[in-house]
């Protein structure tokens, strides 16, 4: 092994270039190239075995990769040990010193390299995670979400070139994940450093991230911000992983260069050209997607009351959950079975209960397309 410096294409904090990791003849990642852009919050999202751990574990120094190259900044990392690369990771199991406080767990960076005055340091440290007041308490004296802050500002101080975050919210409760969510973010953006952060909650990429690198089966299905990834799904692992998407098969009847007309079920709908990744050769199968926010239910007896020009499909509701800020339906449709609409609880109607006859509508700029070939159930029941 070596560890002389090479130079990296320019573009990103970290960049991989044609990296896979097999454990015999498991591939547990595919070959990838990946960039990611300086001083960003990044992250890896996917389920159990996706391979985003052993892609952070790789850019740590902590997995040796199959093939391919680890560059951070301009530097080529790849052989080099955990401790010669300017990164620092964050574990989900916090690993903080229990016998030492919290002052003298954030400064141990900074003492094991030699540097005895440490004192500005761990306090400007400490002020930017919030927790000044808590220096000479031990870990044990603290919450979780106080401690997974200590973890952060251990890291920090040794002023890595980018912080690695796996699953570091794994152990919270729903709403102090949801606190600190914010703080990371808060965190990133004030430090400047390169976050990136490996989760399979799709809530906590969306939230913190600005690039999401969603993975599957050990390749990148999709990289985007999470608006694009959300709004212009590629695949369908991707637009059921993350979030929900009504997937209705259909039949293109027609395109021109800005709008394409299909066929599902005996409903006529349509949908932007740019929206849609598939081939629309007329007679060409389309798998026709919306997201359930973007529906509106109308009872069947005010039909008349929807505007000209929406995508429709008549249906009968078949299920219907109140959960505080929205009702979830379910409702079922000669374009499809168990379509889901969310519906803000503003001005509730009455009349929209289990066995109704109503109508969905939508605004056709909502509607994106995917390849009719893909399996439609992908990336179900794969969400967190």
């Amino acid at each position: 092994m070596t560890e002389t410096a090479s130079t990296a294409p320019a573009g990103g904090d970290v960049r991989l270039t044609g990296i896979s990791k097999k454990y015999g003849t498991f591939q547990a990642v595919r070959p990838l190239d990946l960039t990611v852009p300086q001083g960003t919050f990044f992250a890896l999202l996917g389920a159990s075995g996706c391979g985003k751990t052993t892609t952070l574990r790789m850019i740590a120094g902590l997995e040796d990769p199959t093939t391919g190259t680890v560059f951070l900044g301009d530097r080529d990392v790849t052989d080099l040990p955990p401790h010669k690369r300017p990164v620092n990771t964050v574990f989900q199991s916090y690993a903080l010193f229990p016998h030492l406080d919290i002052y003298e767990n954030v400064a141990f960076g900074l003492r094991r390299r030699g540097i005895t005055s440490v004192k500005k340091q761990v306090g400007e440290m400490l002020d930017l995670v919030q927790l000044g007041g808590y220096a000479r308490r031990k870990p044990q004296q603290l919450s979780g979400g106080q401690q997974q802050r200590v973890a952060v500002a251990r890291a920090l101080i040794n002023r890595p070139q980018v912080l690695l975050l796996d699953e570091p919210l794994g152990a919270l409760d729903l709403k102090l994940r949801r606190q600190m969510q914010l703080e990371l973010k808060r965190i990133q953006t004030e430090v400047g450093v390169t976050f990136v952060h490996v989760t399979h909650d799709q809530e906590e990429a969306m939230t913190m991230a600005d690039t999401i690198a969603v993975m599957s089966a050990g390749r990148v299905e999709q990289l985007g911000t999470p608006g694009e990834l959300y709004e212009n799904p590629r695949t369908t692992f991707v637009a059921n992983f993350l979030g929900t998407s009504n997937l209705i098969e259909t039949e293109v009847l027609g395109a021109d260069g800005t709008g394409l007309t299909v066929s599902g079920g005996g409903c006529r709908l349509t949908l932007p050209a740019g929206r849609c990744t598939a081939p629309t050769a007329t007679g060409g199968k389309v798998l026709v997607g919306v997201r359930p926010e973007k529906i509106a239910l109308t009872h069947a007896d005010d039909a008349e009351t929807v505007p000209e020009g929406r995508n429709r499909v008549p249906g009968r509701i078949t299920g219907a959950s109140f959960i505080g800020v929205s009702t979830q339906y379910v409702v079922d449709s000669p374009a499809g079975r168990g379509l889901e609409v969310y519906a803000q609880n503003i001005e509730r109607d009455g009349r929209l209960v289990p066995g109704a006859d109503v109508v969905l509508h939508w605004n056709p700029d909502h509607t994106f397309g995917l390849g009719a070939d893909q399996d439609i159930t992908a990336g179900e029941g794969e969400a967190a």
